[in-house]
């Protein structure tokens, strides 16, 4: 079940990289450390919204013939172990058209996983692909950009169930150059809150504590990505550790410069 507390942290994972063993404990770890919501990545082997950090660990996935089944069969297993985790699938909208909508929002629900959100699903084409998913009682989560006009994040707003999804800014994830936070994102969570009352979570390009602190000082979560990819493939052999206690240092050190 999505459940947003004060400055909730939600850290994306590419599955099946390294492996999928090593995806699991990388899942908890990050869990364990804080993350209230988990992104559970699914490798597509034409990635545009993602940066090469991403972009990388999808290819890496890709060839070790990582599934959608898998990432859901996966999800089954993180839900079991830790039950009130947050747990999203990511990802494009063709392999969930290969794998099936129905068969997708059928199989999400009896894994336990909460929702997806598929990053080039328009709100124009989405009305079957959302009634499934309200037909499971699964959440659906669009992503607003900055450039979005008013009536259109106000469709954004209406289509998403779990929380809306703020873009910071224009391009792919995982640019090192973050834009201003304090200003024209936080503008932009501004006005997609006159259009719900859901949570809304920041996310692309956040990737340090500075950066957590200050999205989470006006929007409800903050996404975190490819800092979280980078570091599992500096060191594989490592990686459920290194992000545990990246993940704890982050909280701790948002948490005391407050």
């Amino acid at each position: 079940m999505l459940r947003f507390g004060t400055n909730a942290l939600i850290v994306y994972v590419t599955v099946g990289d390294p492996d999928i063993t090593a995806s699991e404990q990388i899942v908890l770890a990050a869990i364990d450390a804080g993350a209230d919501v988990i992104e559970l990545g699914v490798p597509f082997s034409d990635p545009l919204a993602d940066g090469p950090v991403i972009q990388r660990a999808s290819e890496r996935a890709v060839k070790k013939g990582v599934t959608l089944e898998q990432v859901i069969a996966l999800g089954a297993r993180v839900r079991k172990q830790r039950p009130n985790a947050g747990l999203i699938i990511f990802t494009y909208l063709n392999p969930v058209v290969r794998f099936g909508m129905e068969r997708f929002a059928r199989e999400l629900k009896s894994a336990g996983i909460d929702g997806a959100l598929s990053t080039d699903m328009t709100v124009e084409e989405s009305s079957e692909y959302r009634a499934l998913m309200s037909k499971h009682g699964l959440a659906t989560i669009f992503l607003a950009a900055p450039t979005s006009p008013d009536e259109r994040l106000r469709q954004i707003a209406r289509a998403s169930t779990g929380f809306v999804y703020a873009v910071s800014r224009t391009g792919v994830t995982g640019a090192d150059k973050q834009g201003d936070l304090r200003g024209e994102t936080a503008k932009l969570v501004k006005r997609i809150k006159r259009f719900t009352k859901l949570p809304v979570a920041v996310g692309f390009g956040i990737a340090n504590a500075e950066q957590f602190r200050a999205v989470t000082e006006f929007a409800d979560a903050a996404v975190i990505g490819s800092a979280i990819v980078r570091l599992i493939e500096q060191d594989p052999a490592n990686a459920a550790k290194n992000v545990g206690d990246w993940v704890k240092s982050l909280r701790g050190k948002a948490q005391s410069a407050r």
